[in-house]
């Protein structure tokens, strides 16, 4: 498994990645941090972990109005692995759930 370094919200994060899937996660990673970003500029939301779970749960409700997941072998979102994923990012900063 292949690594590459990210940066959420100005912290560098070292992430793991399968082969052939850095395009995906850079841009998993960019529409996280695009979303966190905006919660924080709003200035309603300061603490780190609040804004992660409101940007979670932002994202995860653009993802529920585009409709049923296509099948598996289309590449569909597995909750479980996404939230393992989260919870690896934070690292030191908390679990998400």
């Amino acid at each position: 498994m292949k690594q590459i370094e990210v940066s959420i919200l100005g912290q560098a994060y070292v992430l793991g990645c399968p082969e052939g899937g850095e395009r995906q996660l850079r841009e998993a990673v960019a529409a996280v941090d695009r979303e966190m970003s905006g919660i924080r500029d709003a200035g309603k939301v300061k603490a780190r972990e609040r804004i992660a779970v409101l940007a979670a749960l932002n994202l995860a409700y653009q993802l529920a109005e585009r409709g049923p997941a296509t099948p598996p072998e289309a590449g569909s979102v597995d909750i479980d692995a996404l939230i393992q994923r989260v919870d690896a990012v934070l690292g030191n900063d908390g679990r998400l759930l």
